[in-house]
């Protein structure tokens, strides 16, 4: 399960435009396009439960966010995931801050790392560096439309051979900027 934020429809619609053109990459569909703020792992009933109760009473202002430019991880050797960045992640790392505080008492193994808020475009499997640095050059200039956000959604992930399938299972909305 994750934590994260859906995007409207005209962002997905350009996002979507942005997958093509690079070998090894293995595109996320449309459908999955999201902004993750908080990686849950595994998450049994009970934890379920009491993370439903503890986000139910989550109190953090909206606010609006544009994707800009393109990069890859790691920042180093081999890329393996090719993604979409925030122009000003502030606001989400304040949110994943929020959250996270409050996940606290649930007891989940949170990840500890530094945020970075972004959106998956591909994971990449020995794609060619210097056609991943063509495409990054290509869109380095990309900017989203405005985003408001004004909900959070919890997601299940079910893994198959086709890929992940993502689910909505709880909405928890921010109040009014």
């Amino acid at each position: 399960m994750f934590l994260g934020i859906d995007l409207p429809d005209a962002v997905d619609d350009e996002l979507a435009r942005m997958c093509h053109g690079l070998p090894g990459a293995r595109w996320e569909p449309r459908d999955n396009l999201h902004l993750t703020v908080t990686f849950l792992g595994e998450v049994d009933g009970g934890e379920r439960r009491a993370l439903l109760s503890v986000l139910a009473g989550l109190q953090s202002p909206g606010f609006s966010l544009t994707l800009a430019g393109v990069g890859v991880f790691p920042p180093r050797g081999a890329p393996r995931v090719l993604w979409v960045g925030v122009d000003d992640p502030e606001p989400l790392r304040a949110l994943k801050a929020r959250v996270d505080r409050r996940l606290e008492p649930v007891g989940l193994d949170l990840e500890r790392r530094k945020y970075a808020p972004h959106v998956t475009l591909a994971r990449l499997n020995a794609a060619p560096r210097g056609r991943v640095a063509g495409y990054l050059g290509q869109h380095a200039l990309y900017r989203s439309p405005t985003v408001e956000v004004q909900e959070l959604r919890l997601y299940s992930s079910v893994l198959s051979r086709a890929g992940a399938k993502y689910r909505v299972e709880a909405a928890f909305p921010l109040s009014g900027a």
